[in-house]
């Protein structure tokens, strides 16, 4: 995932073994910078012309950063360090002139880093690799899960863009083929189809277009998250999310009272079936890093996956998908009056085993906190 740097996982089987173990990390080690240190001078975006895909535009919906520390940003990111670079490689019909650049969220500017390789189609392809150290520098052996579930909600957050901006047809690579980068979006100018997809390229899984005013007031809703949200709009955040996290996952919610357990969307997808009763709020907190206030949470949006014996495509791809669709299920989350916020570090949380089955199939990939924006609002029917 790491552009050949010391802090490359040399097996992500065993990283993630160590990731899911309860050792806790060690002392932190300095992040680094914020950015990727790209060659050349920055430039400024050129207004896009007519019919032209306005990257800066996109770029602003999905990546920029909103503040001067880079913390706020349209994508979440584990402890707010944001480790993900993206170099576009851009093609006829946009606002940039053709060739590879850097883009730098902080500044939103971009570095030219040479001419597009030949047969680049229309539009712009978004490259999405990783600065490990930032994750590293807090969450030690616990960050090589973390660095994927990020690329994927970046992945997600050029995706809603491009929407916004009316691309119907953005293409998302997920497949987990690819250890650098592991993730790309080529999103075709307006009005274009773009490349035949592969078949393992993600689905759409979001009807209605987003805005760009909702995209840009995204953000993980601090704890608490209390009150249970109602039976439809826990339908459609799980319907979201199973769209968009079609493959190697299993989506399902944690209820609580008047009868907890854990919910998954009915065959038909007009209701919730619940699989198995019991109160499982309290053992997820303390999977997820001994977060207490997740056991208070209203709901909590769970993928399920990756077994132990997973090779390191299968890693990366259900990790990769995870961070996707629980990205869009934030947006149906908060289109339904929600508040949410995702979380990804999980240790020895084997949510088949607790439930019986066999151990080591099906682990806790990531998750959604889900509640109402006020305690008082909390549906009890």
């Amino acid at each position: 995932m790491e552009h050949a740097r010391a802090d490359s996982p040399p097996d992500l089987v065993a990283a993630l073994a160590r990731a899911r173990s309860p050792r806790r990390p060690g002392p932190g080690t300095p992040a680094g910078g914020a950015v990727r240190a790209w060659p050349g001078p920055p430039a400024a975006f050129p207004t896009a012309g007519p019919g032209d895909l306005d990257v800066q535009v996109l770029l602003r919906l999905s990546l920029a950063a909103s503040d001067g520390s880079g913390r706020l940003r349209p994508a979440p990111s584990a402890g707010a360090l944001h480790p993900v670079d993206t170099e576009l490689t851009v093609g006829a019909g946009c606002s940039l002139p053709p060739g590879r650049y850097g883009y730098d969220p902080l500044r939103h500017r971009v570095h030219r880093l040479g001419p597009q390789p030949d047969g680049t189609p229309p539009g712009v392809t978004a490259a999405l690799s990783v600065t490990a150290r930032r994750t590293l520098s807090h969450y030690g052996h616990r960050a090589w899960p973390l660095l994927l579930l990020d690329t994927g909600h970046a992945a997600a957050a050029l995706y809603l863009a491009a929407r916004a901006l009316g691309v119907s047809e953005p293409e998302v690579r997920l497949d987990g083929l690819a250890e650098n980068p592991p993730a790309a979006v080529h999103i075709p100018p307006p009005g274009r189809r773009g490349p035949a997809r592969p078949a393992d390229s993600a689905r759409r899984p979001e009807p209605s277009e987003p805005t760009p005013a909702e995209l840009l007031a995204r953000r993980s809703a601090p704890p608490p998250l209390p009150g249970a949200p109602s039976q439809d709009a826990l339908r459609a955040v799980l319907a979201t999310a199973a769209r968009a996290g079609t493959g190697d996952l299993r989506w399902c919610a944690a209820v609580g009272p008047p009868r907890p357990g854990l919910v998954e969307p009915a065959a038909d997808g007009a209701a919730l079936r619940r699989y198995a009763a019991g109160e499982a709020r309290p053992t997820l907190a303390a999977w997820a890093a001994g977060q207490a206030w997740i056991a208070d949470a209203g709901a909590v949006l769970l993928a399920v996956g990756c077994p132990a014996d997973a090779d390191a495509p299968h890693i990366r791809r259900a990790h990769l998908r995870a961070g996707f669709a629980v990205h869009l299920a934030h947006v149906t989350a908060r289109r339904h009056g929600l508040a949410a916020r995702p979380v990804g570090s999980w240790q020895q949380a084997d949510l088949g085993a607790a439930l019986g089955a066999a151990p080591g199939r099906d682990w806790v990939v990531h998750a959604l906190a889900l509640g109402t924006r006020h305690a008082d609002e909390e549906n009890t029917t």
